[in-house]
């Protein structure tokens, strides 16, 4: 058996009560099988991205062990969701959801299946995805682009605030 990978996981939501939601989905996480909890990071309130006529979003970011693989792993993230009340099927491209969960980086793999690109498309310039996983894993290496530190330092995070209290 092969050593547990290191995952990152960005959350997200901005329905409901989106930072319940969050902290249960990482509870979840780390319920996985073959799975722990490393760090989670603080809660972000940031701005709609790609659609803006929503609501603010709630965002944080994971580090995971796993023993999953990553098609596992992903199922088990989107299995998540729909436990939270997430419709995939009825949603816009960037419209607003109850709980979304990305799997940004599985280790240093570059992956390119349908339905599974790792690392996330377009991470290197997001900063509500960046901004949380700078806390948990900021020498994690993009593959391709650069370590999240290096990534975060590049972009305007003025859109990304940490929740008081959290």
């Amino acid at each position: 058996m092969s050593a547990p990978a290191r995952a990152c996981v960005g959350l997200g939501g901005n329905l409901g009560r989106p930072e319940e939601t969050l902290r249960r989905a990482a509870a979840a996480l780390d319920a996985l099988p073959g799975t722990r909890l490393v760090a989670l990071s603080r809660l972000y309130r940031t701005r709609a991205w790609g659609r803006t006529d929503q609501p603010d979003f709630v965002n944080a970011a994971a580090l995971l062990e796993t023993a999953l693989a990553p098609e596992a792993l992903l199922a088990a993230l989107l299995e998540i969701e729909r436990q939270a009340g997430r419709e995939r099927a009825a949603e816009e491209r960037w419209g607003p959801r109850v709980l979304d969960l990305d799997l940004l980086l599985y280790g240093d793999a570059r992956i390119e299946r349908p339905g599974l690109r790792v690392p996330h498309p377009h991470l290197h310039e997001r900063a509500f995805a960046l901004g949380p996983l700078a806390e948990v894993a900021p020498e994690a290496l993009v593959p391709g682009y650069g370590t999240v530190a290096a990534l975060l330092r590049t972009l305007d995070t003025s859109g990304v605030e940490p929740l008081d209290g959290a």
